[in-house]
């Protein structure tokens, strides 16, 4: 089958989901699929990260990632029905790629990855998947309820353009692909769930017994703190949760990610490691005890969460960092301070607890979220859609 992907990202190297997510997607379609790749490229990523993509492609073509937050795009968006998102994802220089391979070459049909680069496809009589991560609007306006009220207004008047757009661009495609149940009933469109998955062969499960015995227990938190939902947990567990928990036991906090702003920094104590130079998740995951998790604003499925179920280190995180992954007996839900203070001490003391929820854990990806498997599901979606 020939596939014309459309991306709003270039899926290297695995900093993120959306990385991680289309990168394997590719490996494992790339085996029975000729694909040619269009998407966006950041001013960080390299040639190298590039050619890694490149070996999964019958075609890759870059086009340079324009600033989003440039004045022009502020002012276009203030006075255009497009909101913010779409306004800085509109490329005179994609369209004319797209268009120049959808005349030279017969696809059989258009994946589009993300709903913001929709508005750069000509109109066709090829069928179109459109892949969404998140609501897209949701998530915005998780960010918009904790923003500063003068700002609110503005950024609740985006959200309505996103919805509006967004729902346009689900009833353009030939089939809506979601990660997860909530996300399908909130579409209310006759999507297929295609989940968030986890390398099972690279994340491998620990021996609980041997970290149960390490003398120092690190309670992990990852996340790339260029997203303000990461920020958020983060200071939450630092200002509310992390100095009841110091008080009790001999641990560590490690925090994780690229870019921890300053604020956080100024919230440490002697236990806490900030740590920006972890490059393998592989390594983080091997010498944390619990992973923390507390998700507040976001949506779709986590991937942090799943690797760390792979790997054998038991989850605290919300109910809406649960969401489309697990119950209780995969990982501890808990959504008030006292509750996630109270998962971690029964983590931490109970033995028993840690191997249940650890071996449970590994179980449910194994069985629902190898990417292997995960792959299938989206070919079926398009042998079905090809066959009518």
């Amino acid at each position: 089958m020939k596939i014309l992907m459309v991306s709003s990202y270039l899926p290297y190297p695995l900093f993120n989901g959306g990385n991680i997510r289309l990168y394997n997607l590719l490996k494992y379609l790339s085996k029975d699929h000729e694909i040619t790749l269009i998407c966006e490229k950041r001013k960080y990523q390299t040639e190298k990260d590039v050619e890694e993509v490149k070996k999964f492609c019958k075609k890759l073509i870059t086009v340079d990632r324009r600033k989003q937050w440039t004045f022009k795009n502020i002012i276009n968006s203030l006075f255009s029905l497009d909101p913010f998102l779409i306004v800085g994802h509109t490329s005179s220089e994609m369209k004319k790629k797209i268009s120049k391979e959808l005349i030279e070459n017969n696809f059989d049909l258009i994946h589009v990855e993300t709903f913001y680069v929709f508005q750069n496809l000509p109109k066709t009589e090829i069928p179109i998947i459109l892949a969404e991560h998140n609501i897209e609007y949701l998530v915005y306006k998780r960010y918009a309820d904790h923003a500063l009220p003068y700002i609110r207004p503005l950024l609740n008047l985006d959200i309505l353009k996103i919805k509006k757009k967004e729902k346009q661009a689900w009833g353009k495609a030939t089939k809506l692909i979601v990660v997860s149940g909530k996300e399908k009933e909130i579409s209310k469109k006759d999507a297929s769930i295609v989940p968030n998955g986890v390398d099972i062969d690279k994340f491998k499960m620990q021996d609980t017994n041997l970290k149960f015995e390490e003398k120092e227990k690190r309670i992990l938190f990852i996340g790339d703190f260029s997203w303000i939902e990461n920020v958020d947990s983060a200071k939450w567990i630092l200002k509310n949760i992390w100095p009841k928990i110091n008080l009790k036991f001999n641990i560590k906090l490690w925090i994780v990610g690229r870019k921890i702003p300053k604020s956080l920094r100024n919230l440490s104590d002697k236990n806490v490691i900030f740590d920006e130079n972890v490059l393998d998740t592989v390594e983080a995951y091997r010498k944390s005890f619990i992973l923390l998790s507390p998700i507040k604003i976001g949506g779709g499925t986590s991937f942090k969460i799943l690797e760390a179920m792979a790997s054998g280190v038991p989850v605290v995180t919300t109910a809406l960092g649960a969401e489309g992954i697990g119950d209780k007996n995969d990982l501890i839900i808990a959504d008030t301070t006292e509750g996630i203070i109270n998962s971690l001490e029964n983590l931490l003391l109970d033995r028993n607890l840690y191997e249940k929820i650890t071996k449970n854990a590994r179980r449910t990806v194994e069985e629902k979220f190898d990417w292997k498997e995960i792959a299938k599901k989206l070919d079926n979606v398009y042998r079905e859609i090809l066959n009518g």
